[in-house]
């Protein structure tokens, strides 16, 4: 059995439960080949020997530093000795290739080199679709030698780890535009636009997780430019795609009119001894899933009944954007808008997922709302019975994961987009302004860093066989604990 087929058995991969592990002593160590890195989605690794503190301009504790676009959103995830981030194709780093595309990096997990580069080119209808510079912002998959992501361009791609490096353009898709052995090789990809009727508001988003030979991803439906109208009201909203053919197996719509955007991510996991899929609606509701057939098992209204939606983010009613996160047979998750909205009251639930139907009412656990918690994109990282959440307001939560009782707020006073990274005792932070703090995993608040990133941290820190990995707008870093990188001419 290879090292890869070992990490995929424990992330739940190949038939496995893919619930994480706690406490964190016990959880997953080696490779990160997915957003969480398990398909619960629990933001917590096992790796140990990660710095706190690291200097960026001086080289200390930094292996190596690898260019990115000018807007980074996608987040890397680690698997096989390489890693794949989303960006877009301004500073043309591969050389050839010239405009505002969407791009997919293949870089050397040891050394940083650019191994190859996936290119993706807009949309035709606009911005309303296919935001300018946005690039890729879906992080990717990794399943053996598969690579599954969203592109810009609103299609579920299935590449070859090894792009066209080893010479050979895999198929049924043989038709890519680029084909030097610096570019990606498409095994087959499914256009949720041509397929499914999507309209994604903006762009398509969604992280898309693979359980049992299935891709899970939502479809980004949202809608038009005017903000008011749904073009595709009969778009399904969530899908199940056959990881190996590219093929439809299931679809499921929202139950009620998307808000927004539908720019959540699902996750997978086990609950009440049966396996779920846990999708977040444009809508502001929950839903939960057989995996194999799409039967509806659960939904759960994350908004008051009294909250009401009103353009440009002035109301009290909420879409999702963060990711659910499955630990311990309870779904936990918040709701937010599109940050440009701007602050607002939000809501994190903690969810009764062995419950059935309209379990808004029999299966809320315990809600934190109101001024005590914000509107928000943060996925969580739970572990050792403390559960880490952050909101776009700036604060980073420790909370009890079974009362929702809160420990500790942090300040950060930069508007956070990313999410809570738990690892070696330790909880890493990105936040606008271009720092990472990084904050002692306890009941007690204490600060042991905080870190300059030079730019904006829109995605989370993750580590993965050692190091630790950070982008920001321009640059993927990679932290290792005694590491010296040289600057050039020194």
């Amino acid at each position: 059995m290879t090292k890869t087929m070992l990490i995929m058995l424990v992330a739940g991969l190949v038939g496995g439960a893919g619930a994480a592990a706690d406490p964190l002593s016990k959880a997953q160590k080696g490779d990160w080949p997915m957003w969480g890195g398990t398909p619960d989605r629990d933001m917590v690794s096992g790796e140990t020997g990660i710095p706190a503190r690291w200097d960026l301009e001086k080289g200390i504790n930094i292996a190596w530093t690898a260019p990115l676009g000018s807007q980074t959103y996608g987040n890397p995830v680690v698997a096989g000795g390489r890693i794949f981030v989303g960006t877009n194709n301004d500073g043309h780093l591969r050389k050839g290739i010239e405009g505002d595309k969407g791009v997919v990096l293949c870089i050397d997990e040891k050394t940083g080199k650019l191994l190859w580069q996936m290119t993706h080119d807009k949309l035709p209808t606009g911005r309303v679709n296919d935001w300018p510079e946005q690039g890729v912002c879906s992080t990717a998959c990794v399943v053996g030698d598969r690579v599954y992501y969203v592109s810009n361009r609103a299609e579920l791609v299935c590449a070859d780890v090894e792009g066209f490096h080893d010479g050979e353009n895999d198929g049924p898709f043989t038709d890519e535009q680029y084909t030097d052995k610096m570019d990606g090789d498409i095994i087959w990809t499914y256009d949720l636009i041509e397929e499914l009727g999507s309209f994604p508001h903006n762009l398509a988003t969604s992280s898309p997780v693979v359980w049992d030979g299935i891709v899970y991803l939502n479809t980004s439906n949202g809608v038009d430019e005017g903000h008011l109208d749904l073009p595709m009201p009969d778009s399904p909203d969530f899908a199940a795609i056959d990881a190996k053919t590219g093929k439809l197996v299931w679809e499921a719509k929202a139950e009620h009119k998307i808000l927004h955007g539908g720019w959540s991510s699902p996750a997978v996991g086990k609950i009440g001894g049966e396996m779920q899929v846990v999708f977040a609606g444009g809508d502001g509701w929950e839903y939960g899933f057989e995996p194999k057939t799409g039967k509806q098992l659960w939904k759960f209204d994350l908004n008051p009944k009294d909250s009401v939606w009103q353009l440009g983010g002035r109301g009290t009613r909420n879409n999702a954007i963060s990711t659910p996160v499955i630990h311990d047979d309870k779904v936990y998750q918040c709701v937010g808008q599109d940050p440009e909205h701007g602050e607002g009251v939000g809501h994190l639930y903690a969810i009764d997922a062995t419950k059935r139907g309209d379990i808004t009412e029999s299966g809320k656990i315990w809600h934190l709302g109101g001024d005590d918690f914000h509107r928000s994109m943060s996925t969580f990282a739970i572990a050792d019975g403390l559960m880490y959440a952050s909101d776009l307001s700036g604060f980073l939560y420790c909370l009890d994961p079974a009362t929702g009782k809160v420990f500790w707020k942090h300040d950060t006073f930069s508007a956070l987009w990313g999410s809570p990274y738990l690892v070696d005792n330790k909880v890493f932070l990105g936040d606008e302004e271009g720092e990472v703090v990084v904050l002692a995993h306890g009941k007690e608040e204490k600060v042991l860093a905080t870190n300059d990133m030079g730019n904006a941290v829109y995605t989370t820190p993750v580590a993965a066989n050692g190091r630790l990995y950070v982008t920001n707008r321009r640059m993927l870093v990679a932290i290792e604990e005694g590491a010296k990188l040289k600057k050039e001419g020194k």
